[in-house]
């Protein structure tokens, strides 16, 4: 069965003939932002991609359709697709199942830069669904809404208190505290750190 995802350009205006009809394609983790590798797309890949959701490449060394993932099971679930300004390269933001990386690694850079908050996200979000046994997130999961709400309010005073009366040291290991425990919250009611963010982004300006 197929879908098809949304998109704003025309695929037959992209800049084809600048690269003997294939284009760069930048492929960067949804959540994270981490750029995780670089594949070239032609007409036929990019609208495997567009049709399935599944990230398609043209593959230079086989010289034919290459759909990430197809030997291995570490496909990349596409999210959204766009050009850039010349329209000459594709950005590609997808969620990997598994290592993208044929060395097992999440990204082909290794030291490519990621958002750690979102990064901690997506693991309270596995915690949350698999509970793993002795993890101190599936207690506090386990203990429900009110026990979290509770540790949140008290890592604010804790803060708030360190913010006052303590070194910067102390400050940044509560706050990092606060943020953990706010994470587990939103998941524990169904929500996210991406949705807050969303709330963030509407307010500027």
């Amino acid at each position: 069965m197929t879908r098809t995802i949304d998109f704003d350009f025309d695929i037959e205006a992209l800049a084809w003939d600048k690269q003997g009809g294939l284009l760069p394609a930048i492929v960067q983790e949804a959540d994270t932002l981490r750029v995780l590798m670089l594949g070239y797309m032609g007409r036929e890949a990019l609208q495997a991609t567009l049709d399935s959701g599944k990230v398609t490449f043209f593959s230079r060394s086989k010289q034919r359709l290459w759909m990430k993932g197809e030997t291995s099971g570490d496909v990349l679930d596409l999210v959204h697709i766009e050009t850039d300004c010349d329209a000459d390269t594709l950005l590609v933001q997808a969620r990997p199942h598994g290592p993208t990386c044929h060395l097992q690694r999440a990204s082909c850079f290794p030291n490519a830069p990621a958002d750690t908050l979102a990064a901690l996200d997506g693991l309270v979000a596995t915690r949350e669904r698999d509970r793993p046994a002795g993890s101190y997130t599936t207690r506090l999961f386990e203990g429900g809404v009110r026990r979290i709400a509770q540790k949140v309010g008290e890592e604010g005073v804790e803060t708030a208190l360190a913010g006052v009366v303590q070194d910067d040291d102390a400050l940044l290991g509560e706050a990092a505290d606060l943020l953990f425990h706010l994470i587990v919250l939103l998941r524990a009611r169904g929500l996210s750190l991406a949705d807050a963010k969303r709330v963030l982004e509407s307010r500027r300006g």
